[in-house]
């Protein structure tokens, strides 16, 4: 027979979620000795996935319109890589195609370029939207 774990009729589908994910960042986490300490690394974890999840699908959209498309999507592989070994693996193909120094680094006025573009474009876009 095998034996299972009596759950409380009250406790909720997202109570046991978060207990399980706390219960496994201290088992697996690098430096949490306390279930506050784990209980933060998880939260940083789900920010740093949710931001970065968010970040490579505004970059694809950004790919389509004006604006850095794969200076974005780098950013949020560059987040998920963290976590996820297959972004570590994509965010190198994706520096492939990014302009670069001959260090290997991409140029400041890229990024500034870029992202000041992306403001100004999504920023008129709003604004001729409701205007």
């Amino acid at each position: 027979m095998r034996e299972t774990q009596a759950q409380e009729p009250d406790e909720t589908l997202v109570e046991r979620l978060v207990d399980a994910a706390i219960e496994a960042e201290l088992e697996t986490g690098r430096r949490e000795e306390t279930i506050d300490e784990a209980r933060r690394s998880v939260l940083r974890r789900v920010g740093r996935i949710g931001a970065g999840s968010f970040l490579v699908l505004l970059g694809i959209v950004l790919w389509v319109l004006p604006g850095p498309g794969l200076l974005t999507i780098a950013a949020g592989l560059v987040l998920l890589s963290r976590d996820f070994p297959w972004a570590a693996r994509m965010l190198e193909h994706v520096r492939k195609r990014l302009p670069q120094d001959e260090h290997g680094q991409t140029h400041r006025g890229v990024i500034v370029a870029s992202v000041t573009f992306a403001v100004l474009s999504i920023g008129f876009s709003v604004w001729f939207m409701f205007a």
